[in-house]
């Protein structure tokens, strides 16, 4: 599947046997990074295909809380004070 997106994404640039052979050539410590870059580029078509919604204004409201002494100066900076 990961081969397929990726032929698919390339189509435009260059065939698949273009591909194929830029493949071939490359050493074997860069092939193994191939498959994570097809992870990579199909992960980025999926979003921007389901266009991710922003976050929306208040969201986290209430899932975070403030110490009451949030604006106490803190014990460690009193020597500077």
């Amino acid at each position: 599947m990961l081969q397929i997106i990726l032929i698919t994404l390339l189509k435009k640039i260059m065939s698949e046997d273009q591909l194929i052979i830029k493949l071939k050539d490359l050493p074997d410590h860069l092939k193994q990074e191939v498959p994570d870059f097809a992870d990579f580029l199909s992960i980025r078509y999926q979003q921007k295909k389901n266009k991710i919604a922003k976050p929306v204004f208040g969201s986290a409201k209430g899932k975070y809380v403030m110490a009451d002494d949030f604006h106490e100066p803190l014990e460690d900076f009193k020597e500077y004070m």
